[in-house]
């Protein structure tokens, strides 16, 4: 583990549901609680091995309920959807906050392909012309 991708302050924004990650040398990130969710690194999410992910459709109004170190190395975050299974490595947080733009649309593109949505309340019907 480098120790630049270990953030020196951690804070949960409730109101606008967003983590913020600060890292020395004055870089910050903030990272919505939906993003994290469909982004987690579990195998529920992430599957076994290539192949098997399982895409997270209607999360947009997910929240972390609580956020729990794992030795020096990681954060447990636990969502209000009861998912708390995957561990954020500090690795794995830094290279979200440095990818975000880019894995969001990705994740906005197969959303589309699927034909799902991120509402929890909005069902998507394609239909074929």
């Amino acid at each position: 583990m480098d120790d630049a991708t270990r953030p020196e302050g951690i804070q949960l924004h409730t109101r606008s549901r967003e983590l913020e990650l600060s890292y020395p040398g004055g870089e910050s990130f903030r990272l919505s609680c939906e993003f994290l969710r469909v982004m987690s690194p579990s195998a529920e999410v992430k599957g076994h091995g290539p192949g098997q992910e399982v895409l997270q459709v209607g999360k947009l109004n997910v929240a972390i309920t609580a956020i729990r170190p794992v030795g020096n190395y990681a954060l447990q975050l636990v969502f209000d959807d009861g998912h708390d299974s995957g561990l954020y490595s500090w690795d794995y947080l830094h290279t979200l906050c440095r990818d975000r733009d880019h894995l969001w649309q990705t994740y906005l593109d197969e959303l589309s392909e699927a034909g799902a949505s991120r509402d929890p309340d909005v069902q998507v019907v394609k239909l074929e012309l």
